[in-house]
């Protein structure tokens, strides 16, 4: 098996509440290549760790600020200052009905885990390297630029300048900056100037992430477009290959092939050993299916000690 790029999804978030310094620090222990960053402002204007601009999914925000919710009840970052938010208790990521999403990990509602900022992560994480010595890498999106905006905060510059104060600054750090806003790559590569290899995030279009058009994207003048801005794509695992009608394996939906074409990485997410994607009933074949048959370069899994031992040395 070739040696794709393992990138710890929040951490290693099937073992330990996402986007925890804990996730983090068993993500590193475990030889994972990157780290993920999900970065995200506060009321005061903070950046911090958090996949989601909402925290009611993974902390204990409604039992103790009741009446702080929006019109939608949903209980959003940007109407927090940092200290309240460190006061939280983050746990596994939970439905809206109380359950945990994935039963069968960290149990619910248990530990001592709490909010922390971007810069502390890095410095994190920095310490980690030094201590094992080992770079691990960092891979920082930029979670709804433009929703941010409308909140009253540009998280783009405070983000790269977050990153520089931090080292990371040029073509050849080990880090990636990811965003699903082809926008917000578009203005960092050309009107920012920013120099780290960035990535550009493909969901599907009802996912209603930014105003981008994914279909056009997955296209392979889209991804030559695409190629003049980023260095890599990071499609959904579900759009990399097709599932014929009636009985058969998965086919190839060529993605992988038309990003290479253009000279772009491809580092697909989500690989979960509890979150099959349909096609597969076992984890081990599904990494292989897509690094040795397709030939992706990398990929985001919760469970980064899984992929590590089935790669070569």
């Amino acid at each position: 098996m070739i040696k794709p790029l393992v990138i710890a999804h929040r951490g290693a978030s099937g073992y330990l509440p996402e986007h925890t310094l804990e996730a983090k620090a068993l993500a590193h222990e475990m030889g994972a290549d990157y780290l993920e960053q999900d970065v995200v402002a506060t009321r005061d204007d903070e950046l911090v760790v958090l996949h989601d601009v909402t925290l009611d999914d993974v902390t204990d925000v409604a039992a103790r600020h009741p009446g702080r919710a929006r019109e939608d009840g949903r209980f959003y970052v940007r109407d927090f200052d940092l200290a309240e938010l460190r006061d939280l208790r983050v746990w596994e990521r939970m439905n809206p009905d109380g359950t945990p999403v994935y039963p069968g990990r960290y149990p619910a509602r248990t530990g001592d885990f709490h909010v922390h900022t971007f810069a502390e992560e890095l410095d994190f994480i920095r310490g980690l390297n030094a201590k094992a010595g080992r770079e691990a890498g960092v891979y920082p999106e930029i979670k709804r630029p433009a929703w941010h905006r409308e909140q009253g905060i540009d998280v783009t510059p405070a983000f790269i300048e977050t990153l520089g104060r931090a080292g990371y600054t040029g073509h050849d750090d080990r880090v990636y900056v990811q965003c699903f806003d082809a926008a917000e790559l578009r203005r960092l590569r050309h009107d920012l100037d920013c120099r780290l290899k960035l990535v550009q995030l493909i969901g599907e279009n009802d996912w209603r992430e930014a105003a981008t058009d994914y279909d056009a994207l997955r296209t392979a003048r889209g991804l030559e477009r695409l190629a003049q801005t980023v260095d890599a794509i990071g499609p959904w695992v579900r759009q990399l290959y097709e599932l014929p009608a009636g009985r058969g394996g998965p086919l190839d939906s060529g993605l992988v092939a038309r990003a290479h074409a253009a000279g772009l990485a491809v580092h697909a997410y989500t690989f979960r050993v509890d979150d099959l994607p349909p096609g597969f009933d076992c984890f081990e074949d599904l990494v292989r299916y897509t690094v040795t048959e397709l030939g992706i370069d990398g990929l985001f899994t919760d469970f980064p000690d899984r992929v590590l031992a089935l790669r070569m040395p």
